[in-house]
């Protein structure tokens, strides 16, 4: 569905740049991926010509293949030529920050990004953890997790930070909203967006029509929109929404938008409206579905109508608390524990 009177989305570029090339998207901006070893299988890199080097914009995870793939960029590929200088990062998540602590210690990059994305990133580089927290245990209960899930997960090490990001040296430049950066000849507006990652910083060009969106700013996917037992009481769908129509000021249908992952596109204010009306509806179809009690884990039909795969269990069931937490924030439903400990939810009035 289109905006009214808004463009349709556009793509310039039908097709992503192979392994170890890049493809020009404007005057000195490189785009290029890194593979991601999940359902979404990349992250989108963006290189800009600082002239006496190259600013990055992410990193990727860290893995020794995922090194050996930018070594080869920058020794033998569209970087050749001149250093790494500085790595910017829009948020916290390991597919961005995996190996800018591996650019700085090793390359002597200066690292950019905001300070809640580099603090939460250290933080959790530093927690490693060979079991579950109880706390965690305790909130996938509470979200009605999956028994045989659950009995898998408790069972096995528990995923950490650590073993997919490089680690965290001291130092780095902060950037927040409202500044201005100069990179790749241009100046840019830093803006900030939440609800997917806290202080999740954009980019937008004076200079030309480019916007570096990193995960806020998505074509046919919306990020995910979860809670997690570090901040169990969350309303990211909230912070969500408010970016979405914050951002939706400075968009314009001529821009190109440099997303993280699939593929740049026009038509922004098209797709922030998609954005935004695609999660309205579902919180509609989950109110609805709240006429008796439900766990986070019975939400899944209403939410994603679709079957939800074993790959993607993780993701749906924090993002399915993160809509149950709005509605009840905004007074929508309520909550009770069930004896197991799951919170049983049901709207207001429905009882």
């Amino acid at each position: 569905m289109d905006g009214a009177g808004f463009a349709p989305l556009r793509y310039p570029h039908t097709e992503p740049p192979a392994e170890g090339a890049a493809i020009e998207v404007a005057e000195g901006v490189l785009w290029m991926r890194i593979p991601l070893p999940m359902a979404l299988n990349h992250v989108n890199i963006y290189a800009l010509d600082d002239g006496d080097g190259w600013t990055i914009v992410d990193t990727g995870f860290s893995s020794k293949a995922i090194r050996a793939i930018w070594e080869a960029l920058m020794q033998t590929g569209p970087l050749a030529g001149k250093p790494v200088t500085r790595i910017i990062v829009t948020h916290h998540h390991p597919d961005h920050v995996g190996l800018a602590g591996w650019f700085q210690s090793e390359h002597g990059a200066e690292l950019v990004t905001t300070r809640t994305a580099w603090l939460y990133a250290r933080m959790l580089t530093l927690d490693v953890q060979d079991t579950w927290p109880a706390e965690t245990l305790a909130f996938y209960r509470g979200a009605g997790m999956d028994p045989q899930v659950y009995d898998k997960r408790a069972a096995e090490r528990p995923f950490n930070f650590s073993d997919v990001v490089w680690p965290m040296p001291l130092g780095f430049s902060r950037i927040e909203e409202g500044d201005r950066i100069r990179i790749g000849g241009r100046d840019w507006d830093v803006r900030m967006g939440n609800g997917h990652a806290a202080e999740h910083a954009t980019f937008w060009s004076r200079d030309d029509g480019l916007v570096l969106g990193g995960d806020q700013l998505l074509p046919s996917i919306s990020p995910n929109l979860g809670v997690y037992p570090t901040e169990p009481e969350a309303d990211p769908v909230g912070d969500w929404l408010e970016s979405c129509e914050r951002l939706s000021a400075f968009a314009r249908d001529d821009q190109l938008v440099l997303p993280g992952h699939k593929l740049p596109f026009t038509g922004l204010p098209t797709r922030i409206r998609q954005l935004i009306d695609n999660h309205h509806h579902a919180l509609d179809r989950l109110l609805k579905f709240l006429s008796e009690p439900r766990t986070a884990h019975d939400c899944f039909a209403p939410l994603y109508k679709r079957e939800i795969r074993a790959g993607e269990y993780g993701l749906a069931l924090v993002e399915s608390v993160g809509h149950l937490n709005h509605l009840f924030h905004s007074g929508q439903v309520t909550r009770e524990r069930r004896a197991d400990g799951a919170w049983m939810w049901q709207r207001v009035g429905a009882g």
